[in-house]
């Protein structure tokens, strides 16, 4: 599946590790462990429940799981399986539409629409809605969110990930493309012509299903939709705001999940021609616009004890508030993300311009990098150096950065650098998946999106 090439030696690069890792990834398969691996499985599980009973009990229970995730990380494969990730499948299905509308290889369109058909398998059975959580047992300090529980921080991106290729079938199809591809390849075989490299007999089928498919991923899309309208519950702040609930059953207060969800319900308030979505949408937007911190950073949670500013979960909120500006012109947004930049770039990097874990570590922290903060700060810079030039110089910089030492001779991503070596145990959640949406996107943009059929 190789990409397309241009002269410039900075896009021809990134197509190369693109083309690389898709071959990596086939080869290596689409479960895989996480930097949860630790604690997902029984003995993790009760260690760190330990932990969150008993701190000083816990910490001998949980010690030597975290010396080997700061030394030995290839130990976790003794803790837990491999597994697929919801939230890996839907960055791996907007990476591939990406490539086909960079590229309009059928081959990328077809990778996309499998990952989505693993997530309509994936989602959460026990509702009545589309939805989609963790494939384990996630222990935190105040319970046990059970596999298979919904997150409306995971949900969002699959609901993108069926947005972005609802539309490109939509744009493939307009009315009579299916009659068309059908007619022009019968024409060309009556003619024994050739027919053009890219229109193959999978792609005629393709779009005399492309109606079907157009059809069924609205369905899904408007049951997203009802997911996180209704099942992911409101909690009143103010006159004017809403907390969220993180899943539909707990309290609410963490940050990131009503910007998630102000994002998702306002996207779908245009998509659907709902506009009750957006009266939902403003209050939990209200709610994130109102506790940000003077300095222009968000808190984890507005409890009093998840008080942290950390890199992803600062461009989890940021990239929620540019995409709800970018849809709407909200002046508040704009306001609110001209804070959080200056907040974010002079607060979230380190001295070589290479995203930091924390602003202020809020306790010991045994690697010095996360892949997963690099892809979310390509993702985000990509969504704002329109509005915010100085950007451009930050994703220039962190994209040479894992162009230079973050790719694996596998094709595959580093996913941590420790403070002894690396961490070199692949993990779709935990980076993989988000750095190939990242470089897709990157190249996407660079060389723009395709205006004819390919």
């Amino acid at each position: 599946m190789q990409l397309a090439k241009t002269s410039d030696p900075f896009a021809d690069r990134i197509s190369d590790v693109l083309t690389n890792f898709t071959q990596w990834l086939g080869a290596y398969g689409e479960t895989s462990w996480d930097h949860q691996s630790f604690f997902a499985g029984p003995l993790g599980r009760g260690a760190k429940s330990l932990y969150y009973r008993n701190r000083l009990l816990g910490i001998g229970a949980v010690g030597p799981m975290i010396f080997f995730e700061a030394f030995v990380p290839s130990v976790r494969r003794l803790f837990h399986r491999p597994i697929r990730f919801p939230i890996a499948d839907a960055h791996y299905a907007m990476g591939f539409a990406f490539l086909y509308e960079t590229t309009g290889d059928s081959a990328n369109l077809e990778k996309a629409i499998h990952f989505l058909n693993e997530l309509t398998t994936s989602r959460c059975r026990g509702f009545e809605e589309y939805c989609w959580g963790y494939p384990f047992d996630w222990v935190t300090r105040n319970g046990v969110l059970k596999e298979q529980t919904p997150f409306i921080t995971t949900t969002p991106y699959v609901y993108e990930a069926f947005l972005q290729v609802y539309e490109i079938l939509k744009s493939e199809d307009r009315g009579q493309r299916t009659e068309d591809s059908k007619q022009k390849a019968n024409s060309q075989l009556r003619k024994g012509a050739w027919l053009p490299r890219s229109f193959t007999l999978s792609t005629i089928n393709n779009r005399l299903s492309t109606s079907q498919g157009t059809n069924e991923y609205k369905q899904i899309l408007e049951s997203i939709a009802r997911h996180a309208a209704n099942d992911i519950k409101d909690f009143r702040t103010s006159e004017m705001a809403s907390s969220c609930s993180y899943t539909p059953f707990d309290e609410g207060g963490v940050i990131n999940a009503a910007a998630y969800r102000a994002f998702l319900l306002t996207s779908a308030s245009q998509v659907l021609s709902r506009a009750d979505y957006w009266r939902i949408a403003e209050r939990n937007l209200n709610f994130v616009l109102v506790n940000q911190n003077p300095d222009g950073s968000w808190p984890y949670a507005v409890d009093g004890v998840r008080d942290f500013v950390d890199h992803f979960h600062t461009c989890f909120v940021m990239k929620a508030l540019a995409k709800i500006h970018s849809l709407t012109g909200h002046d508040g947004c704009l306001e609110a993300l001209s804070r959080g930049v200056d907040y974010y770039l002079e607060n979230l990097f380190a001295e070589d311009g290479l995203p930091k874990p924390f602003s202020k570590a809020p306790r010991l922290t045994v690697y010095k990098r996360e892949l997963y903060d690099c892809a979310e700060c390509i993702n985000l810079c990509l969504l704002l150096r329109d509005r915010f030039p100085q950007l451009e110089a930050t994703l220039e910089t962190v994209v040479a950065g894992i162009l230079k030492d973050w790719i694996k001779p596998d094709g595959s991503f580093r996913s941590r650098r420790l403070h002894l070596g690396w961490d070199n145990v692949p993990m779709h959640r935990w980076g993989q998946a988000q750095m190939f949406r990242a470089l897709a996107l990157f190249l996407c943009e660079f060389r723009g999106r395709r205006t004819d059929d390919g």
